[in-house]
């Protein structure tokens, strides 16, 4: 089967035919309908999250159940399923508390190998996935089933984008209706948080972000206002739309500390402050601690949108069949798995906001 592999940081990815390793008896093997690419997997290609390669790419993704182990229970031969980076054992204390985003056995799960090179190296994949493949072998833990005629390219943004932006809005902060929210990048993620925001009953949903087409497409998801942070002081904006207080809730969706810096800054005293950027391993963030607490400002980040998968995949898959949740126009660009590094380009470049393998 082909495979996109992450080689080495910053060089080109390369499009390979990989030996599939037969699936243990709680695997599942599935055709890939489609992988979106998301700015994890950038991060992985630029050094951001550091990754030892070489390892299969992709973490969004949907196909078609093709085989399964002799112990799987959740799916059979047939199913279309969404795959989740969030393992959900089930069984450990954190998904005894309703907390399966940060599942004990996250680690054991995601690390499982499941094909080689022709050379006989074997390769890891990001998060356990590595959806960028003609075929997907993975622990049943990883996989969601759902019900829907949606096409594959809609239904993989669920596996992530989706899940981590209207989760972080809906579970993590839990966004009250009437509230004022800013959003800092309007990537896939973002357009996820404004839709969130938008679906929660926000009164006023602030996009930020210098890229155009970001921000007009925001405001036909339910963006408010639009701020064009190469144009204007965004803090400033931010404060004008809000009668000088600051947002309700801020959402931080790049991952650098300056603009975790700022989204604080931006966040009115005893607002919420939501990280789900990802950072350098190399960077922290500094604030003023004094400032900080006598603004009784709460600073939460939120994983995978603080997501269940098997509750929250097919709820929002629903919220999409009933109009809630709008997938089409987040999709900028298709791509063949062979055009791979064009689809990466296109991302590193903020040209699109969800390219799409197909």
């Amino acid at each position: 089967m082909k495979a996109a592999l992450f080689v080495g940081v910053n060089a080109p990815i390369s499009v390979e035919d990989v030996e599939p390793i037969p699936p243990g008896p709680r695997d599942v093997v599935l055709r890939i309908g489609a992988s979106g690419v998301c700015h994890s997997d950038l991060s992985l290609v630029d050094g951001t999250l550091p990754f030892p390669p070489p390892a299969i790419l992709g973490h969004e993704g949907a196909g078609t159940v093709e085989a399964v182990g002799s112990d799987v229970t959740s799916v059979k031969v047939g199913d279309r399923v969404v795959s989740s980076f969030i393992a959900s054992c089930g069984e450990c204390w954190y998904c005894g508390h309703e907390l399966p985003f940060v599942c004990s056995e996250t680690m054991s799960i995601h690390t499982k190998l499941h094909a080689r090179r022709r050379d006989g190296t074997e390769l890891p994949s990001l998060g356990g996935l590595g959806t960028m493949a003609e075929l997907m072998t993975v622990d049943e833990r990883l996989v969601v089933p759902v019900e829907s005629d949606l096409p594959d390219e809609q239904l993989a943004l669920i596996g992530c984008g989706v899940t981590t932006g209207v989760g972080a809005v809906l579970n993590t902060a839990q966004v009250k209706p009437g509230s004022s929210v800013a959003v800092i990048g309007c990537g896939g993620v973002g357009q996820s948080v404004v839709q969130g925001a938008r679906i929660a009953g926000a009164e006023r949903i602030i996009a930020i972000d210098p890229v155009e087409l970001k921000r007009k497409t925001a405001a036909t998801l339910g963006a408010t206002d639009l701020v064009d942070p190469a144009d204007s002081d965004p803090l400033a904006a931010v404060r004008d739309l809000t009668g000088g207080r600051g947002a309700d809730y801020v959402f931080e969706v790049v991952g650098t500390p300056a603009l975790v810096t700022q989204a604080i800054d931006m966040t009115r005293s005893a607002g919420t402050t939501v990280l789900i950027g990802v950072m350098k391993m190399t960077e922290n963030i500094t604030y003023h601690g004094l400032t900080f607490t006598y603004g009784g400002k709460h600073l939460v980040s939120s994983f995978g949108g603080s997501a269940d998968p098997r509750r929250d995949f097919p709820k929002y898959v629903q919220m999409v069949e009933d109009g809630d949740i709008t997938l089409d126009a987040m999709v900028s660009r298709r791509y063949k798995l062979d055009e791979v590094n064009d689809a990466f380009a296109a991302t590193a470049a903020g040209e699109v906001l969800r390219a799409v393998l197909m």
